[in-house]
């Protein structure tokens, strides 16, 4: 009998691509029933927590003292509700939770019901937290997975324990729940059948969203360059390019005509375009990042400078097509390409560290698991990203729906945003793949490891004008990570804080009632100022974030000329198509 080698001495097994194969058809088939959530990962996020916490004799005892110094007001609040006194609550939910605002929740049986639940609420946070020697990811993954649990048991979620649920029964003699069952029907037919509900009218693409003016001036197999028509004698010299995020259709920043950026700054005086990404399918498993950057924001910029010859451009990324402009920015200036005038920021991270609570399924094992599932693709599926979303928001995506639309028998008005948000996009399995673990698990782009061509860049070299906006709800990219920006960079930073969440906050058009925003710039040579004390010291202004940025642009201008032609037939780019074009509308 031979011995076999150790693997130390490069011992390979004999059939490696045969076993790999499997290992990844097993992880694929897997995540289709776990949501492409990896269950490695949850289980040893529990063991890290359990087995710490079995090894805590003091935390164990902090938290029965915990639970009996909470239960006795709860028991006092209890018995003088029984009596009916009112007692203040004992129990404040967070400013968030609208779960038990109505004033049916405040009489009894149904305050003790809500009560009860805000303290076991309130304990497992303490139970979940603050484990000594429980990793920080895994504890923020172990208590996430309980709120999860106990959001989904809470009494809101139950008909004969809701009295919202009960008085609607009562008043409309049953048929808000005639109309739940209808609205359950639909959504089953809809889940099985993977058919979509007809579009509203009123947002089609081209004709109630995503309607400004305009051609397609450029395609290529990733991208359309859009060139919007002046609506001005003038135009400000420098042509503005907005760079979308691959994760969402472009028309966010398009949107019905009185809350559209795009038609917003065409009507300022700008020369603008944007790039329309293609919906990619399976036969694009190979796009990685490289091709985002050559294809898509490089390739843009060449068309303009066509376009609008011997000019600078504004670069203006949302979301993840921030993230790709910095990219881009980095290697321009690195190799001497000094075609950005200035760099605008929307919701954009460029240091991943404290990326929020997406980073709950960012993990060696979660990125594995789910490059197995887009292997088997080719691309990451729209459900899974949304299901993803959701959970970040269950309380207000997934259980007050459900109380809302199947007990309550409420239909869902659609807006604009709605109608934007239901237009998914997929991401291709290289390009996610690298996202993920470039990005986001080994953060390269803020530690100066992220290559370009083969060579590494740095966000120190930027050297333009930097416009950074964040918003004050954002899941997605919380504003503290955007405003790394500063510290990130040698270079004039200006940093606006507006309110709202990663997607309402940046439409903000003027005239919005309720908005504000915060803005401060800080030289290169200006001292550091943490987030924390820029908030409290910065003036806090009313109206949309829109009109200082307008002016910083202009600012950052060379004046104004004559509009540009649409498109340059002489120079290689004809207009090809009417705005918005083709790849918008492929699902």
């Amino acid at each position: 009998m031979v011995a076999l080698p150790p693997a130390g001495d490069g011992f390979r097994p004999p059939f490696p691509i045969f076993t790999e194969s499997t290992d990844r058809l097993m992880h694929a088939f897997q995540g289709r029933f776990t949501m492409a959530l990896s269950p490695a990962s949850l289980l040893l996020a529990y063991l890290d927590w359990a087995v710490h916490l079995a090894n805590s004799p003091g935390k164990l005892g902090e938290m029965a003292q915990n639970a009996a110094a909470k239960a006795l007001p709860l028991a006092r609040y209890t018995v003088d509700s029984m009596l009916g006194r009112s007692d203040p609550d004992p129990f404040v939910p967070l400013a968030q939770d609208s779960r038990f605002s109505s004033p049916e929740w405040q009489k009894f049986p149904y305050n003790v019901l809500s009560q009860g639940f805000l303290y076991t609420e309130q304990w497992w946070h303490y139970a979940t937290t603050n484990v000594r020697g429980v990793g920080k990811h895994r504890q923020q993954v172990v208590e996430f997975a309980a709120r999860q649990l106990l959001d989904m048991l809470s009494p809101a979620n139950f008909p004969f324990l809701n009295p919202d649920v009960l008085k609607a029964t009562v008043e409309q003699n049953g048929d808000n729940l005639v109309r739940g069952v209808k609205n359950l029907s639909d959504d089953l037919m809809r889940t099985w059948t993977g058919r979509d509900y007809a579009p509203d009218e009123r947002y089609q693409v081209g004709k109630g969203v995503a309607c400004t003016p305009g051609k397609v001036v450029f395609r290529n197999k990733l991208i359309e360059l859009i060139q919007y028509a002046p609506a001005t004698d003038k135009v400000h010299a420098e042509p503005i390019l907005i760079v979308p995020a691959w994760i969402m259709k472009y028309y966010i920043l398009d949107l019905s005509p009185h809350n559209s950026m795009i038609r917003w700054l065409v009507g300022q005086g700008h020369t603008v375009f944007v790039i329309s990404w293609k919906n990619p399918g399976a036969e694009d498993r190979d796009m990685g990042m490289a091709d985002y950057r050559r294809l898509g924001v490089m390739a843009a910029i060449d068309a303009i400078n066509a376009v609008v010859p011997h000019k600078k451009i504004h670069g203006v990324g949302y979301c993840l097509g921030g993230t790709l402009l910095s990219v881009a920015a980095s290697a321009m200036a690195r190799d001497g390409d000094n075609r950005l005038a200035s760099m605008t920021l929307l919701a954009a991270q460029t240091d991943f560290e404290d990326a929020g609570e997406i980073m709950l399924f960012i993990d060696e094992s979660q990125v594995t698991y789910l490059e197995d599932v887009m292997w088997d693709m080719g691309y990451l599926d729209t459900k899974q990203m949304a299901g993803a979303f959701q959970m970040l928001r269950s309380n207000d995506l997934v259980w007050s729906r459900m109380v809302r639309h199947y007990f309550l028998g409420e239909s869902e008005h659609s807006n604009d945003l709605m109608a934007w948000n239901s237009d998914a996009t997929r991401m291709p399995y290289k390009m996610h793949t690298e996202y993920l673990r470039r990005l986001f698990l080994n953060n390269m782009l803020a530690k100066g490891r992220y290559t370009v061509e083969g060579r590494p860049i740095a966000l120190t070299d930027i050297r333009v004008p930097i416009c950074a906006v964040g918003t004050t709800k954002d899941h997605v990219a919380p504003w503290k990570s955007v405003y790394k920006i500063g510290i990130l960079t040698d270079t004039e930073v200006t940093f606006i804080l507006c309110n709202g969440g990663h997607n309402a906050g940046i439409v903000s058009e003027p005239g919005h009632r309720g908005r504000s925003y915060q803005i401060a710039t800080r030289a290169d040579a200006d001292k550091y100022v943490d987030p924390d004390t820029w908030a409290a010291v910065t003036p806090r202004q009313e109206g949309s974030w829109w009109e200082p940025w307008r002016e910083w642009l202009v600012k950052h201008s060379s004046g104004t000329t004559a509009p540009p032609a649409l498109g340059a037939p002489e120079r290689g780019y004809p207009p090809l198509a009417e705005a918005p074009g083709y790849y918008v509308l492929m699902a």
